[in-house]
C-alpha cells in the first residue's frame, strides 16, 4: 500500500492506494497547527490506521509556514520529526519538486520541499493532459498551474514569488474572512463598508449560496457557532453592521452571490495573467480540484474553456472523485510514488 499525505497548517489529508494502484480510500482532518504540534499528531494518528507501518508513504507539506514556528526551516524539520514520531516505518519519501527525497535529504535541504504540494498537483496533471489551466481551489488558497507541452510551466517556485506572479491567490472557500473579500459591498441601495472583523468567512458566504460540502466544512466559524445556513447569515450580517433580522434571507443570499463573484474576479484576473504568456491554446480545458471545485467550474466558463475535475483525469471511480479531488496533492504524491515502481 502507499501512503500519501498532504500536511497543511489547517487540514491534514490522506489519500490511499492499494496494492494494485486502486483507491482504497482518502480522507480530511481538521489541523489548527498554529496552536501547537500536537493537533498535527492527532490528525495523523486518526488517519493512519493499523497499516501505515507496512505502507510505502509519500508527504508533500504546507504547514511550515504557520507561526507556531520560528522560520520555515524548523517548520519542516519539526513536521517531520512529528510525522515520523506517529507512522513507525522507514519507507517515508519527501516531494521536492523534481521528485523524492527521503527524509534526512528533506531536512537539510527544506526550501526544495517546503510548501511543494501544488507542485505535487501539477506533476501529476502534466502526465495526463499535455495543455491546462489547472486551479485547486482549496479552504484557504488558490493555486494557478499552467501546464504545456506537458511541462509545469508556472514561474514561481516558493510562496513569495508565486504570490508576486499571482500563482498563488490568498482566497479560499472556507477560511478567508470576508473583510479580505471587499471593501464595501451593495447592500440596502448603498455601497457599505465592511468591518475589518472576523465576524464571518467564505464558509459562511458558501454555507448560504449552498455550494459548500458540509463534508468538507471543518474549520472553527468566526464565532465558534453552529454551521448551519441561519448561523452563517446572522454572522455574515455582522459585517455590515446589521443583525440578520434587519433584512430578509433574500438580501443576505444575494450578498453571498455577489461577494461569490468578486472572489471568482479575483481568481480570474490571476487565470488572465497566466494565459497571458501565450502558452496554451484556446482548447486546453481546466482542470478544476479542491474543496471550491465548484469555483474553478464557473470560472472555466468565464474563460470560455472545457472543464475537467482533476479526479476524472486521474481516472478515479465517479463515487469517490468528491473526496480525491478535494484531498488533490494527498492523491498525487501517491500516485507519483506509485509510478517511480
Amino acid at each position: 500500500m502507499i501512503f500519501g499525505w498532504d500536511l497543511g497548517g489547517a487540514h491534514v489529508k490522506a489519500a490511499v492506494l492499494d496494492a494494485d494502484g486502486g483507491l482504497a480510500r482518502v480522507a480530511q482532518r481538521p489541523c489548527p497547527l498554529w496552536l501547537g504540534r500536537e493537533h498535527l499528531e492527532r490528525a495523523l494518528a486518526e488517519l493512519a490506521g493499523g497499516e501505515s507501518s507496512r505502507a510505502r508513504h509519500a508527504l508533500t507539506m504546507t504547514g511550515e509556514l504557520v507561526d507556531l514556528f520560528p522560520d520555515r526551516a524548523s517548520g519542516v524539520v519539526a513536521i517531520l520529526e512529528a510525522f515520523q514520531g506517529v507512522i513507525d516505518t522507514p519507507d517515508v519519501l519527501v516531494f521536492a519538486g523534481e521528485g523524492f527525497v527521503d527524509a534526512r535529504t528533506a531536512r537539510a535541504n527544506w526550501s526544495s520541499v517546503a510548501s511543494a504540494n501544488w507542485l505535487a498537483t501539477a506533476a501529476l496533471v502534466a502526465g495526463l493532459a499535455p495543455d491546462a489551466l489547472v486551479l485547486d481551489v482549496g479552504s484557504t488558497t488558490t493555486d494557478v498551474m499552467l501546464i504545456a507541452n506537458g511541462r509545469v510551466r508556472s514561474r514561481g517556485r516558493d510562496d513569495h514569488s508565486r504570490l508576486a506572479r499571482e500563482e498563488l491567490v490568498y482566497t479560499g472557500v472556507v477560511r478567508t474572512p470576508v473583510a479580505a473579500i471587499a471593501e464595501a459591498v451593495p447592500f440596502g441601495g448603498e455601497w457599505v463598508g465592511v468591518m475589518a472583523e472576523q465576524f464571518a468567512t467564505t464558509a459562511d458566504v458558501y454555507r448560504i449560496t449552498g455550494e459548500l460540502d458540509p463534508r468538507f466544512d471543518q474549520a472553527d466559524t468566526a464565532d465558534g457557532g453552529a454551521r448551519s445556513r441561519e448561523a452563517s447569515m446572522r454572522r455574515l450580517a455582522r459585517m455590515v453592521g446589521c443583525d440578520v433580522e434587519a433584512a430578509p434571507a433574500a438580501d443576505w443570499e444575494r450578498l453571498a452571490r455577489w461577494l461569490s463573484l468578486v472572489q471568482v474576479e479575483r481568481i480570474g484576473r490571476a487565470c488572465d495573467r497566466a494565459l497571458s504568456l501565450g502558452l496554451i491554446d484556446r482548447a486546453a480545458p481546466v482542470v478544476g480540484l479542491g474543496v471550491g471545485h465548484f469555483l474553478a467550474a464557473r470560472l472555466a466558463a468565464r474563460l470560455d474553456r472545457p472543464y475537467v475535475e482533476f479526479a476524472a483525469l486521474a481516472g478515479v471511480p465517479a463515487g469517490e472523485r468528491l473526496a480525491v479531488n478535494t484531498c488533490g496533492p494527498a492523491f498525487a504524491v501517491a500516485e507519483l510514488r506509485r509510478r517511480m515502481a
